[in-house]
């Protein structure tokens, strides 16, 4: 079942920031402008990484925007770094999946220890491998491009991925893949499909997941719009009820998390004189 939340969209004249249904927390550092994900592992802090062709380092920041330390991931190469996620143990997890031209046949996720127990400048990654089964040719046909990805989340020993359709004509349709959350190379196991829109490729993409640390609740981010799923067993999440919400902003929303069971820490890359903000939002009961 499909619930659709109405419309809100504020409009702030003279030249005033409209951050829609967002809050606004801070400014990110400028070095952090593509930034790709975000964890939280305590209050009034983050965890960053960027994307393609930026440093292989991992940013501490605070709700004041402030960097408060850098980590330099040995072990790792951030060939298209696009979403973070974290277990119960705060364990990290980088997916290098960024996959644009769905080329790619060295797709990995970097699992790190949890930051908080390191000291030092740098830390030592070990590498998740692995593959799509169902991709035969590299890049496939422009109808079956459907091997992007930029949304990750760890749930039970699990790492679940949520590509991006770049398929030509656009399908709006989402796989979702799991592989173990361990050292090693796998195939990744084809769970299901998860149907975003079709209207525009821009809004209908999934660029970040997360899930809430009840499990309860699992967001999808695209450019703008938040879906919201509840109800639903683990693997087949995309199965359960889904509400879809109308952010009010256009901006290149790239990262989500959760830090509670009811709030969502977002940020979004700098595209001109937009973005590089650091957002919250409170969802629903």
């Amino acid at each position: 079942m499909v619930r659709y939340v109405g419309l809100f969209l504020v409009v702030f004249l003279f030249g005033c920031s409209n951050y829609g249904q967002l809050t606004y927390i801070t400014k990110l550092p400028k070095k952090l402008d593509e930034n790709s994900g975000i964890v939280s592992l305590e209050p009034g802090k983050i965890w960053v990484i960027e994307d393609n062709g930026n440093e292989d380092k991992i940013y501490e920041v605070s709700f004041e925007g402030k960097t408060l330390r850098s980590l330099k991931v040995k072990n790792a190469k951030n060939k298209d770094w696009e979403d973070l996620t974290k277990d119960d143990k705060g364990n990290l997890y980088i997916g290098d999946f960024g996959n644009n031209n769905n080329d790619r046949n060295d797709l990995v996720i970097y699992k790190i220890p949890n930051p908080l127990s390191m000291r030092g400048d740098s830390i030592v990654a070990e590498k998740i491998k692995f593959n799509y089964p169902e991709q035969k040719a590299f890049p496939p046909k422009a109808a079956k491009r459907q091997f992007d990805a930029e949304a990750l989340f760890y749930y039970d020993k699990a790492l679940y991925i949520i590509t991006k359709d770049r398929s030509d004509p656009f399908l709006g349709k989402a796989l979702v893949y799991k592989v173990p959350a361990i050292k090693g190379t796998y195939d990744a196991q084809l769970i299901g499909t998860f149907n975003t829109c079709q209207e525009n490729p821009i809004t209908c993409e999934v660029t970040a997941a997360a899930i809430s640390p009840d499990g309860k609740k699992i967001v999808l981010l695209g450019y703008g719009v938040l879906w919201v799923i509840t109800d639903f067993t683990i693997d087949t999440f995309a199965k359960g009820t889904q509400e879809f919400i109308d952010l009010g902003v256009s901006t290149q929303l790239e990262s989500v998390c959760f830090i509670n069971n009811n709030t969502i820490l977002l940020s979004d890359e700098q595209r001109h004189k937009t973005g590089r903000n650091l957002y919250s939002l409170s969802l629903s009961n």
